[in-house]
């Protein structure tokens, strides 16, 4: 295995990058100005991205984070964050944002993410339709954030 930036033809992705964000609409916001990583197999088949944007100085964000299906529970998404802890190392915080889902805030907390604030009803007012995960309607983004 072994991750790679993409500079070109990054929405070729798509479809793994829907799996973690489910409005194409949205991720067109980021991704012209993330660094997108793709985590390949041996063979060159995409097992997982994530894609990280600059927000100020010192300030970045996890914005993107999948594994593709056949391939979770297995540890990539930890390999990821691993990776991208190292790759930003000398800025000040990385932050991320996902929805109040005890999964994936438990996730993010055991990969070294503590609670950094909410930005209320953000699904609410950035998605055309309600977001669910985990049968829970998502409103709010909590954000988590960890010093590099």
């Amino acid at each position: 295995m072994n991750i790679q930036l993409i500079d070109r033809d990054k929405k070729r992705f798509l479809p793994l990058l829907l799996e973690a964000d489910e409005q194409e609409s949205m991720i067109d916001r980021y991704l012209s100005r993330g660094e997108l990583f793709v985590l390949f197999d041996e063979k060159e088949n995409p097992l997982a991205v994530a894609v990280v944007t600059k927000e100020g100085e010192g300030v970045y964000e996890l914005k993107n984070l999948a594994v593709a299906a056949p391939f979770r529970r297995r540890g990539l998404g930890r390999i990821m964050v691993r990776f991208l802890i190292g790759r930003f190392r000398g800025g000040d915080v990385m932050l991320v944002g996902t929805g109040d889902s005890p999964v994936t805030l438990n996730f993010y907390k055991a990969c070294g993410f503590r609670f950094s604030h909410v930005e209320k009803d953000f699904f609410v007012k950035n998605y055309d339709h309600p977001i669910f995960e985990n049968g829970k309607l998502l409103r709010d983004m909590i954000y988590l954030s960890q010093k590099l």
